[in-house]
């Protein structure tokens, strides 16, 4: 299947882009991004330098993922998502000159397989948002988000337990819980849910 690129993006010719993918109008792709297979990018999305994207992610308009990212497969970013990179900003050294790409060192973000963050969600450099969690819409995330959370707040904190389905899971005994759309049942071990 073709990649479908619009012409106002601006894709450097070092970017991989798998097929099936679509790129939408004024996005810029940086040099040495992979994205991967069956993607969608919407309008005005930024990719940074070397960022990986995994094969069937939604990248939705205005969200800008800071390199050096790393998105697994099945990861959606609601419009005006940020993944930031740099763990102590400044704009100038400590002698007062302007910074340059050797006087900093890039921290990516990692989202793990299925994971969804809603519009407006900013994750800060080094955070690992874990498998199929769900940040809500504005959360600002300054820690690592464990699998089938579901977080929201600023700064963003547990609320409940969610599934592959993305709906929440409901209680089903002692440490045990139950997807209502898919009947997948799970198990809850020292506040960590994993698929029974």
């Amino acid at each position: 299947m073709a990649v479908t690129i619009a012409e106002s993006t601006d894709v450097d010719p070092r970017a991989v882009i798998g097929e099936g993918t679509k790129v939408w109008h004024l996005t810029q792709i940086r040099e040495n991004a992979v994205i991967g297979r069956d993607c969608v990018i919407g309008r005005s999305a930024y990719i940074g330098p070397g960022v990986q994207v995994g094969d069937r992610c939604k990248i939705q308009n205005l969200a800008q993922v800071f390199e050096p990212a790393h998105l697994e497969a099945g990861v959606f970013l609601g419009p005006g998502v940020i993944l930031t990179n740099d763990q102590y900003p400044r704009a100038v050294t400590p002698d007062g000159e302007l910074k340059g790409g050797d006087d900093w060192e890039a921290t990516g973000v990692t989202v793990r397989e299925g994971a969804a963050l809603g519009a407006r969600t900013v994750v800060v450099a080094g955070v690992t948002i874990g498998r199929f969690a769900i940040v809500g819409a504005g959360a600002v995330v300054t820690r690592d988000v464990p699998d089938f959370a579901l977080v929201i707040g600023n700064p963003a904190r547990f609320h409940r337990w969610v599934g592959r389905a993305g709906r929440p899971l409901v209680a089903d005994g002692e440490g045990t819980w139950r997807c209502p759309v898919t009947d997948e049942a799970y198990t809850e071990t020292d506040g960590r849910l994993a698929l029974a």
